[in-house]
């Protein structure tokens, strides 16, 4: 499927179609006047999640997802009258079309399951996506990346060069980015790079931290009879690793696994975990507050 394929198909699929994210301080009222400003507006709910955290001074989470219309020429009058409703309950919100596609820049190193899985699913249509381009700090993935129609730029970054990398790395990217998946990307990103993308940046790494540091955590890991081997997706934050977590995951193994087929098992699960935070990501189900994610599924 091209990528003109799979933007006509998500275009006909969620045609009118609209989600609303909120966060605001719980009270009385809230779902009745979001529901009432939507009715009054044409438009009808097709799916309507809701958390609260205390219904006694905690926060209230809200995804909602409806349709309306000509909603796509509509769409900015709609967020303009909206902000009266938002403005009375305090909300931090965001309302987005449904068949608008993010654009989508994948950050990888020389292992390419993580790349390889995201760039399969979105060329099946399975990703609503855009993909301007792909960065990588070594030149091993182009043929891939460029047999796909996407652009690849290489940028290597070494210790005395990251600031001039990371400088161009924004320069390819102005105007062309929503969020960025780092890919088994195997550089730290300067607070300098992670401040002009809060919450637009999603990581991949196996669950063994803290545990294991540094290098080959896959020995480490045989080395020391694990049981349990997984991984963590995550937003970017400039602590390292330590930003909200979107998702999850673990397998058992046993000590009659190798460090080998450790790191084979690793891989899937890692590949796995950050394809279904950037499927959240790009459908809207993800809230962050402070460093913990509310994830509607």
């Amino acid at each position: 499927m091209t990528a003109q394929q799979i933007l006509s198909k998500f275009q006909e699929k969620y045609r009118g179609v609209a989600r609303m994210l909120i966060a605001c301080p719980d009270r009385p009222g809230i779902v009745a006047a979001v529901s009432k400003f939507l009715f009054d507006n044409g438009a009808n709910i097709i799916q309507s999640d809701q958390y609260t955290q205390d219904p006694e001074g905690g926060m209230f989470f809200m995804r909602i997802e409806f349709y309306r219309d000509g909603l796509e020429e509509e769409l900015n009058e709609l967020r303009d009258d909206f902000s009266a409703v938002a403005d009375e309950f305090e909300m931090d919100w965001r309302i987005t079309s449904a068949g608008q596609p993010k654009k989508m820049v994948i950050f990888s190193s020389r292992e390419e399951h993580c790349l390889r899985e995201l760039l399969w699913h979105w060329q099946e249509g399975d990703l609503n996506a855009e993909i301007p381009m792909v960065i990588s700090n070594h030149p091993d993935s182009r043929e891939l990346v460029e047999s796909m129609n996407i652009p690849f730029h290489h940028v290597p970054i070494t210790a005395e060069t990251k600031h001039e990398g990371e400088k161009k790395q924004r320069e390819l990217m102005e105007g062309k980015v929503d969020f960025i998946v780092l890919a088994r990307y195997m550089q730290i990103l300067s607070p300098y790079f992670v401040e002009h993308f809060p919450n637009q940046v999603i990581n991949i790494h196996h669950s063994f931290l803290p545990a294991f540091i540094g290098g080959k955590p896959y020995d480490q890991a045989y080395r020391r009879g694990v049981k349990i081997i997984g991984a963590t997706a995550h937003y970017v934050t400039e602590e390292l690793d330590a930003g909200p977590i979107i998702e999850q995951d673990v397998i058992r193994v046993s000590h009659r696994n190798n460090a080998e087929e450790l790191k084979k098992e690793g891989r899937y699960i890692e590949r796995t975990v950050l394809r279904r935070a950037v499927k959240w990501h790009l459908e809207d189900r993800i809230i962050v507050h402070k460093n913990k994610t509310i994830v509607f599924l």
